[in-house]
């Protein structure tokens, strides 16, 4: 199934959905993105129906991107299948096979983890994410500052 790439169009299609203003910025990556994440906690705030996986997928990549800005490295791969993956934080970092430190979790859990809704010890608890290697703990890089 080929993907649906993230559009001012299909932004558009579920913040009609959610009631909210049609988007007019920029038609490029990173302001598209940033305004998918806008409108996925628009839709969690609502209690609102399941953003479309564009919009997750944008939302996720925005956040994954913030936080290797902001924790720049190769010692840590965060994972959120199928939407992305980044590596981050400084450290000894590998080069080939599976990565040492892997933080791996689905896309609500990440956008809940990063913008503070949920904390790291809740989500490592309750099995939500699944961290493995003696530098997969990203407490000191959440929640991320959004701007």
């Amino acid at each position: 199934m080929p993907r649906t790439p993230l559009s001012p169009t299909v932004l558009n299609e579920q913040r009609a959905a959610l009631g909210l203003a049609p988007y007019t910025g920029a038609d490029e990556p990173a302001a598209l993105r940033r305004a998918a994440l806008d409108t996925v906690l628009a839709g969690v705030e609502a209690g609102g129906a399941e953003p479309s996986r564009p919009v997750v997928r944008g939302a996720v990549r925005y956040l994954l991107d913030r936080l290797a800005e902001l924790a720049p490295g190769r010692s840590v791969e965060v994972r959120v299948p199928p939407h992305a993956a980044v590596q981050c934080i400084d450290g000894p970092h590998h080069t080939r096979g599976t990565p040492p430190n892997v933080v791996e979790m689905d896309a609500a859990t990440w956008i809940a983890l990063a913008t503070g809704r949920l904390t790291w010890e809740d989500a490592t608890a309750n099995g939500r994410v699944r961290a493995s290697g003696p530098r997969a703990d990203l407490t000191p890089h959440l929640p991320l500052p959004l701007d």
